[in-house]
């Protein structure tokens, strides 16, 4: 069914998500990984008049960037599908967040422990909304140096919001990030 109709015939509630974080952390990998159509993209090449605003530093291999939004969709029961707005991370299109924002229940904010400053400003953007959020500290080289609990003392989150490991590129560990975000919500929703 794909996210259509349920067995019962009634359309599945619809969920937007934003995916956010700083430049380069994995966004767009992430988005396109779990999403179940082909993903919307604006990635568009880096070029040299960007040299001077952004910072490749620990992401030098990266080749373009998302310039306005990635658009994936996940169906995770046959009740409930999830629209996931992947936001650019550079700061010049940060403007975009607050229309991007609108209608979400919820986010995913992804971290590079390797640049954790990069995801500052996604946390700040969603605690002072109060958008609900999961940090998911994205593995690069499946590496994972530094534990849950160390992350969330090293960005001073509150215990209700959930930190979890990933890996942007594989599908089920990002699956498994979006479905700790819904039983975040669920029981935010039931208390």
């Amino acid at each position: 069914m794909a996210g259509s109709e349920t067995a019962a015939g009634a359309a599945p509630d619809v969920v937007k998500i934003l995916v956010a974080g700083g430049f380069g952390v994995g966004k767009t990998t992430l988005v396109g990984s779990v999403s179940e159509i082909a993903p919307l993209r604006t990635e568009e090449p880096l070029t040299l008049a960007g040299l001077d605003v952004d910072d490749l530093a620990g992401i030098e291999e990266k080749r373009s960037t998302t310039v306005a939004l990635d658009f994936g969709r996940i169906t995770v029961g046959d009740d409930l599908v999830l629209y996931l707005f992947g936001t650019p991370g550079q700061q010049r299109f940060w403007f975009m967040w607050n229309d991007l924002a609108i209608g979400a229940l919820g986010a995913v904010v992804l971290l590079d422990v390797r640049r954790p400053q990069s995801s500052f400003a996604a946390i700040d953007f969603f605690e002072r909304r109060g958008i609900p959020f999961v940090v998911a500290a994205n593995g690069f080289h499946g590496e994972h140096p530094y534990p849950p609990e160390e992350i969330r003392e090293a960005l001073a989150l509150p215990d209700e919001v959930r930190v979890l490991l990933c890996d942007a590129r594989e599908r089920t560990s990002s699956r498994d990030v979006l479905i700790a975000l819904v039983d975040q919500l669920i029981a935010a929703a039931a208390e």
